[in-house]
């Protein structure tokens, strides 16, 4: 299914039907991520935004490019389009990736 993309202040927002905010609301991929568990090192790697957080957090978990997108049930290039910014990546593959790195969904488009 393909999203809307709109602009607010500068950052893109996705926009997407009501029905399935409230679904992804209850599974909890919305919900605000805690980062306490992540090192100092990696949070300050996601502050200074060098890298996208898919990279950093994929890094940290020790996980290589084709581990990981086995693991969220994505392909390898659709991964590397994500990373490098090639590509936003869908809800849904978002989704898979956040639950495959154990993070939330947030984290990944901060």
């Amino acid at each position: 299914m393909d999203y809307d993309i709109t602009h607010r202040d500068g950052k893109p927002y996705v926009m997407i039907p009501l029905h399935e905010y409230r679904a992804m609301a209850k599974e909890g991929v919305l919900t605000s991520s805690d980062l306490s568990d992540l090192p100092e090192e990696v949070l300050h790697a996601l502050e200074a935004k060098k890298d996208h957080p898919i990279k950093i957090l994929r890094k940290h978990r020790g996980l290589t490019q084709q581990a990981l997108a086995t693991k969220a049930t994505i392909s390898r290039p659709f991964l590397t389009e994500i990373e490098t910014g090639k590509k936003n990546g869908s809800i849904h593959a978002l989704k898979q990736i956040a639950q495959a790195l154990e993070v939330g969904m947030d984290i990944l488009t901060a």
